[in-house]
This record gives structure tokens, C-alpha cells and sequence, in this order.
């Protein structure tokens, strides 16, 4: 189980893309996130976005980096940010998007 939630106990079922840096010494690095048309942002969702959680079996990652992106005044997205200050919380990440890659089909592209 690996699972993204913008409100604590709500899974967004809408895959991310997603670009990872790493600094050239590994210690630390980012991840952005963009979600087109994300649940949480439907016309159905009462839910407050309170930051991006990855939640698995090992417990948590947060982000407070969220943002909107709208069009024409209206939400059409969110980017989160996430920064790993050290090679314990990048290798953390790593494990996490292993497992979410793996239950959602994505792929890696080194560009």
C-alpha cells in the first residue's frame, strides 16, 4: 500500500507527474509533483487540502508546499514540492515511489 493524500484519510486517485533532483554529492534532493484535475479539487470534495502526505507501510512523508494551478479562474491542478535534506530522507523517498510506481504502472524516464 502506497498512497498520496492531500487531506489526512483521503487517497487522490489521480497519478502525479512527478520530477526527482539529487545533488551531486546525494545529500539531498527534490521532488515536484503536478496532479491535472486532481480529486480533491472536484466539484464533489468538501475536503481541505492540508499539505501532500505519501503514506505507506513505513509510516509518512510531508510536504506543506502545495500549491494551485488554475485556468481561467479555475483549479485545474496542484503542484507540491518536496525537499530531502539528507540521504536518509531521499533513500525514504525512493522507497516510497518504488512501492507507488509499482501499484500505480509508472515508469522511470532519465530525461
Amino acid at each position: 500500500m502506497a498512497e498520496i493524500q492531500f487531506a489526512r484519510g483521503v487517497t487522490e486517485e489521480v497519478v502525479p507527474e512527478i520530477k526527482v533532483t539529487r545533488s551531486k554529492t546525494g545529500n539531498s534532493g527534490t521532488a515536484t509533483f503536478y496532479f491535472r484535475d486532481p480529486k480533491i479539487l472536484g466539484k464533489d470534495s468538501s475536503d481541505e487540502i492540508t499539505g501532500m502526505y505519501l503514506v505507506d507501510e513505513e509510516g509518512e512523508i510531508v510536504s506543506r508546499e502545495v500549491k494551485g494551478k488554475f485556468v481561467n479562474g479555475e483549479a485545474r491542478g496542484i503542484e507540491a514540492v518536496l525537499i530531502m535534506k539528507s540521504e536518509a530522507e531521499f533513500e525514504r523517498f525512493v522507497r516510497f515511489m518504488n512501492k507507488y510506481a509499482e501499484q500505480n504502472g509508472l515508469g522511470l524516464d532519465k530525461n
